[in-house]
């Protein structure tokens, strides 16, 4: 598939949407960002702002790339305008099945017929979201890392009915933006999630059973394994009801090793959330 990437639509304008939209305007892709609210895309703008000034200031990016990357970056609150003449569509929507089958049937409806239809799910199917369009062949799983401009893998998910033609537009779409591909099948929790809520989920147990403290857990993994965080670090910048959500979801699809932990349930139901609530496994100062 020779797919020519120059408009990218990016549909969520939250912490990793945002991240998406910014690594593709830095790749020289005009990007329509969409969210339903102004507020929310309003946030999310000023979550690239953010990121750009911490580029500059680090001799990373220059004042007048920092201009270019936001001027190339549209925000819209309508899914048909963001996605009418995209040569790439990425979903970054909240995990939920639901949402997700409703936002892939706007998008059949208003994308052009050669797009990439890429999904930024971390575990639900590929396969059962692609069922929401006309033609399944086009859509693939785009599985980006938290934060996005930093972390360089992106996991390609490929469904029961992906083709190799857009396999091979995921991995031209993924190395011009400057990050490393991985292809796995569609199967619950891929490769990374299933390895990395594997290990949370267990840190949380053994904080759970008084093993170790938080910091010393996470340290052990930091010093011990080369992990650049800890686990339960981890599950404060992710989110603790997205991890508990991800585990509900193994848990049902695969089996008894992920079922969530009590001490994660607990914590969820607390409103202790992590990073985004500024209290999770550590307490946050706000910002």
């Amino acid at each position: 598939m020779t797919l020519s990437i120059r408009k990218v639509a990016v549909l969520g304008a939250g912490t990793m949407g945002h991240g998406i939209a910014q690594v593709c305007a830095q790749a020289g892709c005009e990007v329509a960002l969409r969210d339903v609210a102004e507020g929310a895309l309003a946030k999310g703008i000023a979550g690239v702002e953010k990121s750009l000034d911490r580029l500059v200031e680090k001799g990373k990016l220059d004042a007048a790339e920092r201009k270019r990357v936001l001027a190339a970056i549209t925000p819209t609150t309508q899914l048909a305008d963001a996605v009418r003449d995209a040569d790439v569509v990425i979903e970054a929507i909240p995990e939920r099945i639901e949402w997700k089958l409703e936002t892939f049937r706007e998008i059949d409806a208003s994308a052009p017929p050669h797009a990439l239809l890429g999904t930024n799910t971390s575990s639900l199917s590929v396969t059962e979201i692609a069922g929401a369009v006309r033609d399944p062949s086009r859509v693939v799983g785009l599985h980006f890392f938290n934060p996005v401009p930093v972390m360089e893998l992106v996991e390609i998910v490929r469904g029961i009915r992906t083709s190799e033609a857009s396999l091979d537009g995921a991995r031209a779409l993924v190395t011009k933006l400057g990050k490393k591909p991985i292809v796995v099948r569609d199967f619950p929790g891929f490769a990374t999630s299933r390895l990395g809520v594997a290990i949370g989920a267990e840190a949380i147990r053994m904080l759970e059973q008084g093993v170790a403290s938080a910091e010393d857990i996470d340290t052990a993994m930091k010093l011990g394994y080369r992990h650049p965080m800890g686990p339960l670090e981890l599950t404060d910048l992710v989110g603790l009801d997205v991890r508990l959500a991800i585990l509900e979801h193994l848990h049902r699809e695969v089996g008894e090793q992920f079922r969530p932990p009590a001490l994660l349930r607990q914590m969820v139901r607390a409103g202790k959330l992590g990073r985004k609530s500024g209290e999770g496994f550590y307490v946050y100062a706000k910002s």
